[in-house]
């Protein structure tokens, strides 16, 4: 499922405000990054990424192969921040609770 623009510009919106909360270290792309970003993105949704040394990647790439491996959605990528999302069905949503990833 691909987003609309207009749904990706909200979740910009929102990750305006997010803290990051996976921080890729200086071995870069390792499985336990993809574990801690799929365990973020399990009870959060949109997780904030700090790149760090990526080797040949670009950060563009970088995010590409990130989301990829946790099948999510990249939203942006500003400088070394990647922003990605991927929907939890089997979060309870009640009308008016703020999304997952306010805390």
């Amino acid at each position: 499922m691909t987003m609309t623009g207009k749904e990706r510009a909200e979740l910009r919106a929102h990750a305006n405000r997010l803290t990051a909360t996976v921080h890729a270290g200086q071995h870069g792309l390792t499985g336990a990054l993809f574990h801690s970003l799929d365990d973020a993105l399990r009870t959060r949704e949109l997780v904030k990424v700090v790149l760090g040394k990526q080797g040949e990647l670009s950060a563009k790439e970088a995010a590409g192969q990130l989301a990829g491996a946790v099948n999510a959605e990249v939203i942006q990528v500003i400088g070394k921040t990647v922003t990605v999302y991927r929907h939890n069905p089997q979060i309870e949503r009640k009308r008016g609770d703020a999304p997952p990833w306010v805390v």
